[in-house]
């Protein structure tokens, strides 16, 4: 998979890093897209489920769920790393948000979400195996794309503000490296010599204190 460097039509200068070289069409009701202010990034047996989250002046609700296979999520986050690095060389470093004044409280991922909007329209998602990132000076755009014959199409067209950015890349590369890590604990697992089936189970003896 290839990256190239590109300008964007419109919003004065920007930047493009594509996962492939495509023409992706641009369906009518996902070409305005959606903002968002964070992103969740959960592991599925098969796919990574990212819901970007906008929570602005109202009660925090999910504004688009791209729905992508294992394989692919490393390749968004190096496509993303990238499109950073161009940049932060032409604007510099996005501004660091500021940190909340008291650690959040640990939730169970079901007391996020029984405190999140998840409109029906978005409970399936939106499948993606590819993304093409352009930005300005403010913000990044991010198009989902499906890369399936005989026409890419974007999926969903998310934007972040410039300093969410370096979250969400930090996000992506800390759930596949969790991901990585289970990976291997199960392939270890499997190549444990297991007892045969017809042997008794081990015994066990105490030590009795007088």
């Amino acid at each position: 998979m290839t990256n190239s460097d590109q300008p964007q039509p419109g919003n004065g200068n920007t930047e493009q890093v594509k996962m492939q070289h495509v023409t992706a069409r641009v369906p009518e009701n996902v070409s305005a897209g959606a903002f968002s202010t964070g992103v969740i990034v959960m592991t599925g047996s098969s796919e990574f489920i990212l819901d970007f989250i906008q929570n602005i002046g109202g009660p925090a609700q999910v504004a688009a769920r791209i729905i992508m296979p294992h394989a692919a999520l490393p390749q968004f986050s190096e496509a993303l790393k990238k499109n950073l690095s161009i940049y932060t060389e032409r604007f510099g470093a996005p501004p660091e948000l500021p940190k909340p004044q008291q650690p959040p409280k640990p939730q169970t991922a079901q007391e996020v979400y029984d405190e999140l909007k998840l409109p029906d329209n978005l409970l399936s998602g939106a499948y993606a195996n590819g993304v093409m990132i352009g930005h300005s000076a403010s913000e990044f755009k991010l198009d989902f794309l499906t890369n399936l014959f005989p026409h890419s199409a974007v999926s969903s067209r998310v934007y972040l503000s410039a300093p969410q950015v370096p979250r969400l890349l930090e996000s992506l590369e800390s759930t596949f490296a969790q991901f990585q890590q289970r990976v291997r604990q199960q392939q270890q697992q499997q190549q444990k010599p297991q007892p045969p089936k017809d042997s008794p189970p081990p015994e066990s003896s105490e030590d009795e204190l007088g």
